[in-house]
């Protein structure tokens, strides 16, 4: 693991991935390097954050007293958004090598993957947000349209979408990737018994 070169791929992909997405399209790579190489180093900013918010921080239930998560609870809630959020990059991939074709591009299952996992670095840094009172949630806002910004941009170069079919093609994926992340929260929740409701995104 170069921990350099992911800080400097992550800072280009935030300040000019306009140069960065043709960079990242003629690189040789393998699904399990970009996994390996990036996707799990980044992707763990996000759960690790939000245990120091619910376990060790805490987080106040409806602006009263301050209430902190187990940390077994804690852990496991970590856990499984961690393991949630590297499997939906690999739905998010797999439909996206899928519907390519119907917007003039190619089918390939690494370029898929690139764009689908890269795009999610804005996200994966707002994750930084959530041990921030009162405005976490709009940094995770900011991050999440970011990514789906970084997705739309990267679509042409790494999956030879038409640029103007890149839109549409992001709207799908943008609403499959919500779905996803529901999805992650309800069974999160249901594991540790930590909801929405609770503070688990506030």
């Amino acid at each position: 693991m170069d921990l350099n070169k992911i800080i400097q791929r992550a800072r280009a992909l935030l300040v000019t991935p306009r140069t960065e997405w043709p960079v990242i399209a003629v690189e040789p790579a393998t699904v399990q390097g970009l996994y390996r190489d990036y996707f799990m180093i980044l992707a763990a900013i996000p759960p690790l954050c939000q245990f120091v918010k619910v376990s060790i921080l805490g987080y106040a239930w409806h602006g009263f007293r301050v209430y902190r998560l187990g940390m077994g609870a804690g852990l496991t809630a970590a856990m499984v958004e961690y393991v949630a959020s590297l499997a939906a990059i690999y739905v998010l991939a797999i439909i996206v090598e899928a519907l390519a074709p119907n917007f003039g591009g190619a089918s390939n299952r690494v370029q898929a993957f690139k764009v689908s996992g890269y795009a999610y670095t804005a996200s994966w840094i707002a994750g930084v947000g959530q041990i921030l009172p009162g405005i976490s949630g709009l940094i995770a806002l900011a991050g999440a349209i970011y990514s789906v910004y970084l997705f739309y941009l990267g679509l042409p170069t790494t999956m030879k979408v038409l640029p103007e079919r890149a839109a549409g093609f992001t709207a799908i994926v943008a609403i499959s990737g919500f779905v996803l992340g529901w999805i992650i929260a309800v069974v999160i929740g249901a594991i540790t018994g930590v909801t929405w409701s609770d503070g688990w995104s506030t």
